[in-house]
């Protein structure tokens, strides 16, 4: 799940990580009025939408005085954010954080992940603070510093000494850093977080060490855990039809293509995803509707599809282990018997009951086009379109 920087902040602050002064503004009044509370004069006008690269699309802007605050608010909020992780379509700015300025001396990178090929945690810094860290890996590897946390220990102090040394670290900053990274560790794990991401980490003038901005998401499977954080789940900021799947327990996620696809199975959904591309087609969607799927999960999932757009044709590819055939089959046919379906169907159904879903198929008396194989069916979904 993830979150806004505003509310990244908000827990940071909980566990001691030192942030700049800020409040959220739902509206131009309001951030007239956050910035009266501000310790500096100068105001810093943050977007605030679940997408990186808001500066480069003019959703973050400094104001040195309360007219240019106030002028830089109306043009943001409600503005469409388009940026890198957006895609072309963009989001709506639907509320601002204002932020004290900031004595600038350096920008660094702070980051922590769960590194699975390691089973441990990973902490990250770089010196390439502002940038992209996949742009750093792949042009300039050497300079991320990285350590490893065995979860049955904890982050240790002399492994948040080795990075703020690798960061060029001195005197003060040192000790800042070191605080700043045991704290962040610690907010990390108490959360249940997937990733937490300091971008930029800064060195002011003063030598404080603090996180200029602050990206948090958490582990879904964990949320249980954490009822409180559900609160500050943004659904305004999530694709409409991947909220929907979830109601139903579906691992939906939209995509741009024009090939929908069901599967069962995450393994087999991305080999799907794969050989069509591989054939020369473009899938819609990741949908795993599970390896116990009913008829009723089938259709549910199938709607969902139904309702991108932009899906030209469906295929749907089934190995029956756990679940039967035959319900799969079954579930396909009151989908489209119960909604109006206007694209070619392409059916691959392999394993238990396969027989049993084959003779439903064909009794159906529908327009379904049988594939025999993973291959076939892709040729001949990505035929279909061609046609």
């Amino acid at each position: 799940m993830k979150i806004h920087e505003y509310q990244a902040k908000e827990i940071l602050r909980k566990y001691n990580v030192p942030v700049p002064e800020g409040f959220v503004a739902f509206s131009v009044e309001e951030a007239v009025e956050a910035a009266k509370k501000l310790p500096t004069e100068i105001a810093v006008i943050k977007a605030q939408i679940h997408a990186g690269g808001r500066g480069k699309g003019g959703g973050v802007k400094i104001a040195k005085n309360p007219a240019e605050l106030k002028e830089y608010a109306q043009q943001i909020l409600g503005m469409n954010l388009v940026t890198h992780q957006t895609g072309p379509e963009g989001k709506e700015v639907k509320k601002l954080l204002i932020e004290q300025g900031m004595d600038i001396d350096r920008e660094l990178y702070l980051g922590m992940v769960l590194d699975r090929g390691n089973s441990r945690f990973a902490m990250m810094a770089s010196t390439e603070g502002g940038m992209e860290i996949e742009k750093v890996a792949a042009e300039t590897p050497e300079k991320i510093l990285k350590v490893w946390v065995d979860p049955k220990v904890g982050l240790q102090a002399f492994q948040a000494r080795q990075l703020a040394f690798g960061l060029g670290l001195e005197g003060k900053q040192v000790s800042s850093a070191v605080k700043f990274i045991l704290s962040l560790y610690k907010a990390f794990m108490a959360n249940d977080c997937s990733i937490a991401e300091i971008n930029p980490l800064v060195v002011t003038k003063q030598g404080d060490v603090l996180a200029l901005d602050a990206k948090i998401n958490f582990d879904d499977s964990a949320l249980y855990r954490h009822k409180n954080l559900l609160e500050l789940r943004d659904l305004d900021e999530e694709e409409p039809l991947e909220l929907e799947a979830s109601k139903y327990d579906l691992n939906y996620i939209k995509l741009d293509g024009n090939v929908g696809c069901m599967v069962n199975g995450a393994g087999l959904a991305m080999a799907t995803m794969d050989i069509i591309k591989l054939t020369g087609g473009e899938p819609a969607n990741f949908l795993d509707v599970g390896g116990s799927a009913s008829a009723e999960t089938v259709r549910n999932g199938f709607e969902i599809i139904l309702a991108d757009p932009n899906v030209k044709a469906i295929l749907i590819n089934i190995f029956g282990g756990i679940v039967r055939c035959d319900r799969v089959a079954q579930g396909v046919i009151d989908a489209v018997n119960s909604i109006e379906v206007n694209v070619p169907i392409v059916v691959r159904l392999a394993g238990t009951n396969a027989e049993e879903a084959a003779e439903l198929l064909e009794a159906s008396g529908m327009d379904f086009t049988v594939a025999v194989d993973l291959k076939d069916a892709a040729e001949k979904v990505v035929g279909v379109l061609q046609n």
